[in-house]
């Protein structure tokens, strides 16, 4: 199989732990680009949070995209226009802070370029310092949140959060995307809203076959990517649950991961995984 694009999650998949790119990952993704492969990121992280990767990536300059907020925002990084953008009514949004109340869990969202939240926490500081964005603490959420926004996030540890999110996902069907995107980040876009469906809508425009598509992801919010791409790959420090469900499993983060897919599966140097 010829593939014609590579989707790469960012957060414990792309990046090292350090936030950073090996450089064996990068040049083999300049390669593969060189050979007029797309090299897209999909990420949970809002789009100005991913600037900084794309701009290290050249995605500008070899017309590629970006996929934020879990796939509710498509993004052209050559033209800076927006593809596809799907968001949240505040109604909604206040009734996930009620929701977040009764289930004793922290809640924040974005309003602009900033992130909004009631009372700070220790989750909220790492989004923080993942995004790049500041942190705002207001005296009411619901009063702060006036227009639609992109996407909402709960947070806890993992083990109050996967309790939470197996509850609001039933009691949510048909009408939100719910799922976590760490084990302490449980994410609400609009119903229907994945980085699978998002990817989907992006390689209809760019008549890509999914059979094309390399997808390689870590968590829960990867999933739907990985099981819609010809191959979807999990990271080696995945859960097996998501291992599971992947065509192949690669080497962790930490080990040239990405890299190790892209040699053996577009550049085709077997030996050098």
């Amino acid at each position: 199989m010829s593939y014609r694009m590579i989707v790469l999650d960012l957060d414990d998949t792309l990046l090292q732990d350090d936030h950073t790119i090996s450089d064996r990952t990068k040049q083999a993704l300049m390669d593969a680009q060189e050979l007029g492969v797309k090299v897209v990121l999909a990420s949970g992280r809002p789009t100005s949070a991913m600037f900084d990767i794309a701009k290290e990536l050249l995605l500008k300059d070899y017309g590629s995209f970006i996929l934020s907020f879990n796939g509710a925002k498509i993004t052209n990084c050559q033209t800076g226009e927006e593809l596809f953008s799907s968001t949240l009514p505040p109604k909604i949004v206040h009734h996930l802070f009620e929701l977040s109340r009764r289930e004793d869990v922290w809640i924040h969202t974005y309003v602009g370029d900033q992130i909004i939240t009631e009372a700070g926490n220790q989750f909220t500081n790492i989004e923080g310092e993942i995004t790049g964005l500041d942190i705002v603490e207001v005296g009411s959420f619901v009063e702060a949140v006036s227009e639609p926004v992109v996407k909402v996030l709960m947070l806890k540890e993992a083990a109050k959060l996967a309790y939470v999110e197996e509850k609001l996902q039933q009691e949510l069907a048909g009408q939100l995307s719910v799922m976590r995107s760490k084990p302490f980040f449980l994410e609400f876009t609009e119903q229907g809203v994945t980085k699978g469906t998002s990817l989907s809508h992006l390689i209809q425009l760019l008549g890509i076959k999914r059979e094309e598509v390399i997808a390689i992801g870590d968590s829960y919010n990867d999933l739907a990517m990985i099981e819609f791409a010809g191959l979807g790959v999990a990271m080696g420090n995945a859960p097996d649950d998501i291992k599971a469900k992947a065509n192949f499993v690669t080497d962790t983060n930490m080990n040239d991961g990405v890299a190790k897919v892209v040699e053996k599966f577009v550049l085709k140097t077997p030996a050098l995984v």
